[in-house]
């Protein structure tokens, strides 16, 4: 089963593997044959549509994708990739400072000039080893160049049959009302989870009504909503998790995965597979990304997609949620 993504005849799975991670970087790195075995599971097991950009591990993560895919029939599988986080030039908006692979700091720049947007995608062309993108983002908002720049480099891409759909990132709903002047977008791609559901004020009732699908990001919310980690929880000193947890209040999640597990329990699921499955059938909601590390985690998140909430539950849930705010 698959979802078709805003008005295209793209279709992506509904649990779609994310390819953030096996890129190494702000993760603790990653081992190559872990990282494939991840991504050959994943499609094994019915997830034939993969998440990757090149600012993860600068290009590491869409090159293991696309040594990963080799084999496999192209036509079965849906590659989305990104572009706009950029380390070679110091135009748009600076975000960060990261090492490449061979331990040089980069600067990076959210920056979706109309050329370097042209440029990114024939290099994500080369690494992933295709002559097309299923789904092409803009990964995030740049305050310094015209939305409508942006667009226009998009539908060129998808005129040239470069691309087949075109979508974004981080967008807000007035974001995407501009965007829209210009093109038609297939998709925004935004952070969703159990813990954070703001877009649920404003991009989802754009998405409902005007044909656009949402693509949930950070669902497990790094991995938090899996029950492993709590306030005591150590990281590596590269890993953006040490840091990225703070901002919740643990012992209100703690009480959530407890009651979470409980549920998956009762479907003899993992909690993981429970929130994957709760997420990826929200309003508007045409995938939730789910990181992958190793086989095994590949095969567990497959197993999201053969789950089906009862009524009761998704209305158990609800209330649980509801009015409850787990950040600090």
């Amino acid at each position: 089963m698959k979802n078709r993504i805003g008005t295209t005849d793209v279709s992506i799975t509904p649990i779609t593997l994310g390819a953030w991670a096996i890129g190494g970087a702000m993760w603790g790195g990653n081992e190559e044959a872990d990282s494939i075995g991840a991504i050959k599971t994943s499609i094994d097991n019915g997830i034939t549509s993969i998440d990757t950009a090149p600012i993860y591990g600068m290009g590491y993560s869409e090159e293991l994708v696309g040594k990963a895919i080799r084999g496999y029939d192209r036509s079965k599988l849906q590659i989305l990739t990104k572009f706009g986080m950029v380390w070679d030039q110091a135009k748009g908006d600076y975000a960060f400072e990261r090492n490449d692979p061979s331990g040089i700091t980069r600067k990076v720049y959210k920056y979706g000039g109309y050329g370097n947007a042209i440029k990114e995608v024939e290099a994500s062309l080369k690494r992933l080893q295709t002559d097309y993108i299923d789904l092409i983002q803009l990964h995030w908002p740049d305050s310094t160049t015209p939305i409508s720049e942006t667009m226009e480099a998009m539908q060129k891409m998808l005129d040239e049959g470069k691309v087949r759909a075109i979508g974004v990132c981080n967008y807000n709903g007035a974001q995407l009302a501009e965007a829209e002047q210009t093109v038609k977008l297939a998709s925004d791609q935004v952070p969703y989870s159990m813990l954070k559901r703001n877009i649920e004020k404003d991009v989802v009732p754009y998405a409902l009504a005007n044909g656009l699908s949402v693509i949930a990001y950070s669902p497990m919310e790094r991995g938090l909503l899996t029950g492993k980690y709590n306030a005591a929880s150590q990281f590596a000193a590269d890993d953006h998790r040490s840091n990225y947890f703070k901002q919740f209040d643990m012992d209100k999640v703690a009480r959530l995965t407890t009651r979470l597990t409980e549920m998956a329990a009762g479907y003899q699921a993992s909690i993981a597979q429970l929130v994957l499955a709760w997420t990826a059938h929200q309003p508007a909601v045409a995938a939730a990304l789910a990181g992958a590390r190793n086989a095994k985690q590949a095969e567990e998140n497959a197993g999201a997609l053969r789950l089906e909430l009862a009524e009761a539950d998704r209305t158990q849930l609800g209330e649980w949620l509801a009015g409850s705010s787990f950040l600090l």
